[in-house]
């Protein structure tokens, strides 16, 4: 499959495209942030 073809999800954090990584492809579906550090941000957004 070609980077193009490669499905995309919006990170609710950064609020930038991201797609499909191989690490990923068991769990795609539960994947909301793009990286660590977005999810870690959100965590602390949240606890305010």
């Amino acid at each position: 499959m070609k980077k193009a073809q490669l499905p995309q999800k919006l990170c609710p954090v950064c609020n930038r495209p991201f797609s499909w990584r191989k690490r990923w492809r068991k769990d795609w579906e539960q994947v909301k942030y793009c990286s660590q550090a977005c999810r870690s941000q959100k965590h602390k957004e949240d606890k305010t």
